[in-house]
């Protein structure tokens, strides 16, 4: 047990402060071999992990790393290495805490290795990546404690996931180490504190006082919600109006690129010029700090973010959080809202933002969840054998391993607890020679086993390749973006590669919330200037797309239940009323299906609520399904609630084309072929080690990786189809881009009971979606009816006559 020094207390109360009762309880139980903390943000949840290691190691008669504390983002382990110099500052405390991030410059990273401070805060890629030097064991034999914050956020991802074999591997290495996971936001306690313990081992979960609920609300405006867009720009008056009347404002966005347009359309509409930045992942890291400097200052009256600044930044000045768009997720709300009043037992603030009229109703469920503490998760189902793979080189660079000791090790990470030798022996075997179709090949012999049954590299000089492509993030085919200049020129950030090739000199686009014209590219980085004399175009980045949550989709069913809304605003209340009257609400044991005319088409409306990937995958499949049946479809646009269809022909009879077994007959036969499987394939190859995407000092270009992952997709599809890699890809695509397990659910809660409503004119609820983007077209037989028709139209026009009809492509004038 660590009892908290008497100096600790007089350094509190010399603040004002007097530490909770959790951060006793924390270092009262601080033996414990795993520990789970749920605290509310302001809580000083980060302290209470930090302070049993603190107490340890006030006496400085400790040399070597003590603890390691990993975070899911730079920025916040950067904060925390900020905010515990202030008390080690002021108590004169014996300790060395320093950050091993990406952005470390490597002459210190190889110090640390030599030298470790007693406190390294790290991200889940920097910690694998000292676990593959040969100097690991001697590094970490010393290590007492690591502590992972916003646990619930690794939880959820491959990253986590490669950070519970690290655990493993430490655990193995310093076997007295215990385990702190911290968090503010967990829907499933349980669960998290079963992902953090050693397997078996149980984990204890401490619950500190939740203090008030947030003072949140939805931002009323004079300017209605458009009916479609997700960028807000009509609440921009009132946004500004609300930063005037605060100290710092937090404006959160869903995606990077609509964070670029709503910053721009902002700082357009800054009258009064209010130090307003910008802050998201594609940016530099010079800019991303220049930021987090001016916040930590107090310079700055707003900051428009992504998810970049989701998690744990303290920041105390912020005293408004505004979400912009529906937040798609609870969870992810109440995280952003704890971002506000970084006070411990002081209500956050916070306003939504609904950025067209459907998210009106999304905007209220999600605030009656967080009024309800109704958090929400999806299941994360088997653990991943691309990670698992990555994780063997990862091992395999330290030197030589026995498969046995290995296997046994993995099974201890809860992750990984199920794990079967038959698919572990799988993983070893490919990654040590590539597989059946690939062991002809020098460049997939990794691994060769020794005489004693150990395993190890084939050759030692691969290790600094394997290094250089570890990681679980696919964060891939962006190129980097400088001013143009004398030498290197600055870094402004970087863009997707896509964008890029659309781009020629003299076009404008935005970054960083400015206008920059592109004006070429050289070795693989865009040199732009600040000319911006064209309207911009809009960069398009890698943040996520989210989709609407499960929970989220059943609580807006729930909404369409009830008889009148008075929660609502009376223009979607009204909106609401007119699609009851006229055709239906949907519900959740039901599937609504409307099909009426419009502009010379016949539409279908499908009402199934499951996520946009998964809506997507749907309009594909049913596309494909009418094309067979001779209705002739045109396309199709899909949103997170419905997916609207339109064709040549009106659906005679909706219910069929959603038959359970052939439309997931169906499923696997378009995932096949679809270039869905071959994106999938690309990242999950490029996890397991089988594609690499850096090479000695080059960094390969997306196109390129894209180019010899599908000749090796196709190889193996060929001649090895039950290749261990391509098992993987279809695990991955059913649950990733595709969400097909979302559509199976919906087919079972509606369990074949479908309405199908036939109309003579578009109903109040389909409207919006003839405005989406994202229109995917179908190219069958309707399309070549549609060509021929207009064939037939133009030459008449043009006074010619066609032949009959087994002569199509014969014309005659008819004078």
């Amino acid at each position: 047990m660590s009892a908290i020094p008497p100096s600790f207390h007089n350094w509190f109360a010399s603040r004002g402060w007097s530490i909770h009762p959790h951060q006793t309880e924390m270092a009262e139980r601080s033996d414990a071999a795993s520990l789970l903390l749920i605290a509310p943000t302001g809580g000083g949840k980060t302290l209470a992990g930090f302070l049993p290691t603190l107490a340890e190691l006030a006496h400085g008669d400790r040399n070597g790393l003590h603890t390691i504390y990993v975070s899911p983002l730079k920025a916040l382990a950067a904060d925390i290495r900020r905010n515990l110099g202030t008390p080690i500052e002021e108590m004169n405390l014996p300790i060395r805490v320093e950050d091993r991030t990406g952005d470390t410059p490597a002459s210190r990273k190889k110090r640390q290795r030599a030298d470790p401070p007693h406190i390294l805060l790290t991200t889940p890629e920097s910690l694998a990546l000292l676990l593959t030097y040969e100097d690991a064991p001697r590094m970490f034999s010393g290590l007492s404690r690591v502590i992972i914050d916003e646990i619930h956020a690794l939880s959820e991802s491959k990253r986590g996931d490669q950070l519970m074999l690290c655990l493993a591997e430490l655990q193995n290495l310093a076997p007295a180490v215990r385990r702190v996971g911290l968090s503010a936001t967990v829907e499933n306690p349980a669960a998290i504190a079963q992902f953090l313990a050693r397997h078996p081992d149980p984990c204890p979960v401490l619950y500190a006082d939740p203090g008030p609920p947030p003072d949140i609300s939805m931002l009323e405006t004079e300017e209605l919600p458009p009916w479609s867009g997700g960028g807000g720009k009509y609440a921009i008056p009132r946004v500004l109006d609300e930063i005037k009347k605060h100290k710092t404002t937090l404006i959160f966005h869903n995606t990077r690129a609509q964070a670029e347009i709503f910053f721009h359309e902002l700082w357009l509409a800054n009258d009064e010029s209010l130090p307003i930045g910008i802050h998201h992942g594609s940016l530099s890291r010079e800019q991303r700090e220049r930021v987090e400097a001016a916040m930590v200052r107090g310079d700055l009256r707003a900051i428009v973010a992504t998810g970049s600044l989701d998690l744990g930044i303290d920041w105390g000045d912020v005293d408004l959080v505004i979400q912009i768009g529906a937040p798609k997720n609870v969870k992810r709300l109440v995280q952003r809202i704890g971002r506000a009043n970084h006070t411990y037992n002081a209500p956050s603030k916070a306003m939504i933002v609904p950025a067209n009229r459907f998210e009106v109703v999304e905007c209220s469920a999600a605030l009656a969840a967080v009024r309800e503490a109704d958090l929400d998760g999806e299941p994360r189902g088997r653990a991943p054998r691309d990670v698992l793979c990555q994780h063997i080189l990862i091992r395999a660079c330290r030197g030589p391993f026995d498969a046995d000791a290995l296997y046994s090790t993995f099974l201890t990470s809860g992750t990984f607890a199920c794990l079967t030798r038959q698919a572990f022996d799988r993983c070893l075997d490919m990654v040590a020679t590539g597989g059946y179709a690939l062991r002809a090949y020098d460049r997939w012999q990794r691994l060769k086993q020794l005489p004693d049954g150990r395993w190890q590299l084939r050759d030692p000089r691969a290790a600094q390749q394997i290094r250089m492509n570890l990681g679980t993030i696919q964060d891939t085919d962006t190129l980097k973006v400088r001013l143009k200049g004398r030498g290197s020129g600055r870094p402004l950030g970087e863009i997707e590669e896509g964008f890029a090739a659309t781009l020629t000199p003299g076009d404008t686009f935005l970054i960083g919330g400015r206008v920059v014209r592109y004006e070429g590219l050289r070795e693989l980085t865009v040199e732009v200037t600040r000319r911006a004399d064209k309207p911009p175009k809009i960069a398009t980045f890698m943040g996520t797309k989210f989709a609407t949550s499960t929970q989220l989709s059943e609580r807006i069913l729930k909404t369409f239940a009830r008889d009148n809304w008075p929660e609502l605003p009376p223009h979607t209340a009204d909106w609401l009323a007119l699609q009851k009257k006229v055709s239906k609400l949907p519900s959740a044991d039901r599937l609504l299906i409307e099909s009426f005319p419009h502009d010379g088409r016949h539409h279908t409306c499908v009402y199934g609520f499951a996520g946009r990937n998964a809506m997507q995958t749907l309009g594909l499949l049913l596309t494909e399904r009418m094309e067979k049946a001779g209705l002739d479809p045109l396309g199709f646009v899909a949103t997170d609630y419905a997916v609207l269809i339109w064709g040549l022909n009106q659906v005679p009879d909706a219910k069929a084309l959603f038959d359970r077994e052939t439309l997931r007959e169906d499923f696997e036969n378009w995932l096949s072929g679809n270039a869905v499987m071959k994106r999938t394939f690309r990242a999950s190859a490029t996890i397991a080690g089988l594609l690499e995407r850096n090479w000695g000092h080059q960094r390969r270009t997306g196109r390129q990786t894209s180019f010899s992952s599908d000749i090796l997709y196709d190889t193996l599809t060929k001649y090895d189809p039950d290749h261990l890699m391509l098992d993987i890809t279809r695990d991955e695509a059913m649950k990733g881009l595709v969400d097909y397990g979302r559509i199976e659910n919906m087919l079972e809660r509606t369990n074949g009971r479908v309405d199908h409503v036939i109309l003579n004119r578009v109903t109040p609820l389909a409207a919006p979606l003839f405005l989406e983007p994202g229109r995917v077209p179908v190219m069958g037989e309707g399309r070549e009816r549609l060509i021929e028709r207009e064939a037939e139209r133009l030459m008449q026009a043009a006074g010619l006559e066609s032949l009959p009809k087994e002569n199509k492509r014969a014309w005659r004038v008819p004078y």
